[in-house]
Order: structure tokens, then C-alpha cells, then sequence
């Protein structure tokens, strides 16, 4: 088995001894034509991120958090985004995970950020899509049926995932949420 199976496994278990059963009452299914385990090819661009830790019972409070120092320094240098916000989950564990959660830019800034705030590369090469409908907790049935289609299929992943928030996770409602996962492959 794969770390990144491994990994989305452990995640799912901690994320399910939070939840526990109320999870699986409360259904997330992505909607009709959404893609599923659809080939796709990230583009390098360049990456504005924070890099970080969270636990389990904190992630997605530890994200908004993330994003919203980003989104700050991204108004006050006037840049210019290319894309939508991401995190890119590059460990995990049954306690935490460790991310780095920003946007792709359309050029590196003059002013380079300080503290917190990384300037890097946005993952690129052959992923494997698969969309999320639904609040940040409720992920762990999406994240079971892409470790099943992995599986399945006979697939070996790198040792790090992608999240793509199609709506803003800073504004939007969690149940609303519109998530795309990458998988990248080996």
C-alpha cells in the first residue's frame, strides 16, 4: 500500500472518531458530470503559500486562518492570482497534518514575502481529479472512494494530495463548499 493510501486511511480514521456516525447520515455526493478520477495535468505555476501544522479537531479553522494571511498579503501587494486558492497536504498522520495552503500567482511578486509566507512551485504533472460537495468534515467518504479507485485500479500515488477549493473557503458557508482533490500519480 502506498503512503498516500495510508496516509488518506489514517486521516479518514481520525477524521471519523471526531465525526463519528453522524458523518455517515449526512451525505456528500459529488454531483452528476462532476469528474471522478478524471486524468488531468497540473501546470507549473508559481505558489504563494503559508506553510503550517494542524490537528484533526482544528483543520479547517487552522486553514481559513491560512488562507486569510495570504489573501492579506495578496491585496496589499496588489498581486495578481492564477487560479484558485489550494493546500497541498504534504504529511499526515492519525494526530494532524502538515500543509501548505495559499494561491498561484500570476508572477512572483517584487516584494517578497516574510515570515509565515513562502514563495515555491505549485504541484504539476499527471493527477487524477475527483470533486467534493460539502462541509470540510464530510470529506472522508470522498477521500474513501478515491483510496477505493486507487485500489481499484491498481494505482500508485506520490506522497503528497492537493485540495482546490473551488468556492472560497474563507466566505463560503461549509456545507456549500466546492472542493476539487488532486492525486497526483508516480
Amino acid at each position: 500500500m502506498s503512503r498516500l493510501r495510508l496516509t488518506f486511511r489514517i486521516g479518514l480514521a481520525a477524521l471519523w472518531l471526531l465525526a463519528g456516525p453522524a458523518l455517515a447520515q449526512v451525505p456528500h455526493p459529488a454531483q452528476g458530470g462532476d469528474p471522478f478520477g478524471q486524468e488531468v495535468t497540473l501546470a507549473p505555476r508559481t505558489f504563494l503559500y503559508l506553510k503550517g501544522h494542524a490537528t484533526w479537531d482544528t483543520a479547517f479553522e487552522t486553514l481559513i486562518d491560512a488562507f486569510k494571511t495570504v489573501q492579506e498579503f495578496v491585496q496589499k501587494q496588489g498581486l495578481k492570482p492564477d487560479g484558485l486558492q489550494m493546500t497541498v497536504y504534504t504529511a499526515t498522520d492519525d494526530t494532524g497534518f502538515q500543509f501548505q495552503a495559499g494561491v498561484p500567482l500570476a508572477e512572483e511578486p517584487a516584494t517578497k514575502p516574510t515570515g509565515d509566507l513562502e514563495i515555491g512551485k505549485a504541484p504539476e504533472g499527471k493527477a487524477l481529479k475527483f470533486v467534493h460537495r460539502g462541509t470540510y468534515d464530510g470529506m472522508d467518504s470522498t477521500y474513501e472512494a478515491i483510496t477505493n479507485h486507487l485500489d481499484e485500479r491498481g494505482l500508485e500515488a506520490q506522497d503528497f494530495f492537493v485540495e482546490q477549493y473551488v468556492t472560497d473557503p474563507v466566505t463560503t458557508a461549509e456545507d456549500k463548499l466546492v472542493i476539487e482533490v488532486y492525486v497526483p500519480l508516480k
